[in-house]
């Protein structure tokens, strides 16, 4: 599938590949040609070894699906992954592509991939089915390898020993995001990104290592109005926008969306409920955006922080990502376990306004109650 992209900037030209199972009418990216995650990112580094004589830079590489969504066979049983221009190379590269020798890939196929595998090799004069087969819509389909969860089963901030507290940037991505990365990678640590759609497009490569590094991408709009002084289809516009950008990116569907300043109306609550977003405040404000001292941000994260807490910085000033680096290091030492917003809240709800992770308390029963 060929899709063409117009915006005030470029002209984009991507490039998908699906595979189409006649018996039973199913469709398949093709990250399910792989068995797994663990198989797909075994591919992602050998893909690096294969694209280090052409233009293609590595880090610009990451198992997530929307980089592996064009992967078959040449006639020999090769893999072939294919990448659009500008996707992993500079644009005026063109297209790159990486072959691995069928033998080296044999290990890393799902019976899927194997089977087409098979019938990319052989060579047919004719082919038809009689009726098109209706495909099962009972959502059974597992996710595709790629595809990753803002969750991490390891860490349930439901325990009472358990201490959980989200830190969360905001109109990034920016220059120095790579470094606030490192520094969450040295501590094994999670952050929640709310990304503005023009900052998407200025550094696209690092949404991708944001996301495949395991942090969660949010919405943070496209370009940051008031969404209380738009339309219901302005805010609705706004937001579309960034979520088909980050999805271009990731493969990744947002869940979750802020509103600039905090502002959010009853037309913000039913339109993000519409697009299946829930609303993320804070219960911390570091002012990091006013007060640029990274001793000053510093301090105010740290005395903020408690079990539940939602902490908001902005990752485009570089004296926050000087104080995050030493908040991070100090939580981890304080015993926090830094996790996604996603994690810390659980399953939430379209359209709902969420200030923090501290569960609500049940309401006192009444002697009538008892009797």
């Amino acid at each position: 599938m060929t899709t063409t992209e117009t915006d005030s900037e470029e002209t984009r030209e991507g490039h998908s590949t699906y595979w189409y199972e006649t018996d039973t009418g199913a469709v398949h990216g093709s990250s399910h040609l792989l068995a797994g995650q663990a198989e797909l990112t075994d591919l992602n580094e050998r893909v690096r070894e294969a694209v280090s004589d052409t233009d293609a830079v590595p880090s610009a590489l990451h198992p997530i699906s929307s980089l592996y969504d064009s992967v078959g066979f040449n006639p020999d049983g090769d893999l072939v992954v294919e990448f659009d221009a500008g996707q992993v190379a500079p644009a005026d590269a063109g297209r790159v592509h990486a072959v691995l020798p069928r033998d080296e890939a044999e290990t890393l196929l799902s019976d899927l991939g194997l089977r087409v595998r098979d019938a990319a090799t052989t060579g047919v004069r004719e082919f038809s089915i009689d009726e098109a087969p209706e495909a099962d819509k009972d959502g059974s389909v597992p996710a595709a390898p790629g595809v990753l969860a803002p969750r991490d089963d390891s860490v349930d901030c439901s325990a009472p020993d358990t201490t959980c507290v989200a830190l969360t940037y905001d109109d990034g991505p920016g220059g120095r995001t790579p470094e606030l990365l490192d520094a969450l990678a040295a501590h094994d640590a999670k952050a929640t990104f709310f990304v503005t759609g023009l900052p998407v497009r200025e550094h696209p490569w690092v949404v991708r290592r944001t996301y495949a590094e395991g942090h969660e991408v949010a919405n943070h709009t496209l370009d940051h109005p008031n969404l209380t002084e738009l339309s219901a289809g302005g805010v609705r516009e706004n937001l579309e926008a960034t979520q088909a950008l980050v999805h271009r990116e990731t493969g990744y569907t947002m869940d979750l969306m802020r509103p600039p300043y905090g502002a959010t109306d009853g037309t913000v609550a039913e339109v993000t409920a519409e697009l299946g977003l829930a609303q993320i405040l804070w219960s911390v404000d570091t002012n990091d955006w006013r007060d640029r001292k990274a001793k000053v941000v510093r301090e105010r994260a740290l005395d903020g922080a408690s079990d539940g807490a939602i902490i908001l910085m902005h990752d485009i000033h570089p004296t926050t990502i000087d104080a995050s680096i030493d908040v991070i290091r100090e939580l981890d030492e304080r015993g926090y376990s830094m996790v996604t917003v996603s994690q810390l809240l659980g399953t939430t709800e379209p359209g709902r306004t969420y200030v923090d992770g501290v569960p609500e308390e049940a309401p006192e029963e009444s002697p009538s109650d008892t009797e």
